[in-house]
């Protein structure tokens, strides 16, 4: 299921015009920073699950233009190991999947505020997985090979 989750966030990136905000994909990479932060300040974390949503004025609706400055909204709720209530909560304004997010961005652990930043991770890391094609020498090719085996009458 994990898995799955990866790679609907990266899907969500690619298909944004203009290279805009994606709200999934802010709220997963808000999900891995929020969740490093958190353990560096020792606080240990069991889940947490944020969502994210396009900042909307009430003048339009839906998907912001690519021209338009895209703000998402992130909200992130989870728990600790020793079972207190986590909740992460903010405006996101940049994102580079699953490195880093640029905002407003408070934590709080029991009511309890862990910290407020203006950017969680590294913003300087490439997005998304660098593929490197190999250097000289000849690709490797694969063959998989499907045989069908038919029962045997009477057996």
């Amino acid at each position: 299921m994990a898995g799955l989750v990866v790679v609907g966030g990266g899907a969500v990136v690619a298909c944004q015009p203009g290279g805009g905000l994606g709200s999934a994909s802010v709220a997963y990479t808000t999900d891995q920073t929020a969740t490093a932060a958190l353990e560096h300040r020792h606080v240990n974390v069991s889940w947490l699950t944020c969502t994210g949503g396009y900042r909307d004025d009430g003048a339009r609706g839906g998907t912001p233009a690519p021209s338009e400055t895209t703000v998402v909204s992130v909200d992130c709720r989870g728990e600790t190991d020793d079972g207190r209530k986590i909740v992460v909560a903010g405006l996101v304004t940049r994102a580079v999947d699953g490195a880093c997010v640029r905002g407003d961005l408070t934590a709080e652990v029991d009511g309890r505020r862990v910290f407020r930043v203006s950017g969680l991770g590294n913003c300087s890391a490439p997005s998304g997985p660098a593929y490197r094609p190999p250097t000289g020498g000849r690709p490797t090719v694969t063959v998989t090979v499907t045989r069908t085996v038919l029962p045997v009458p009477g057996k």
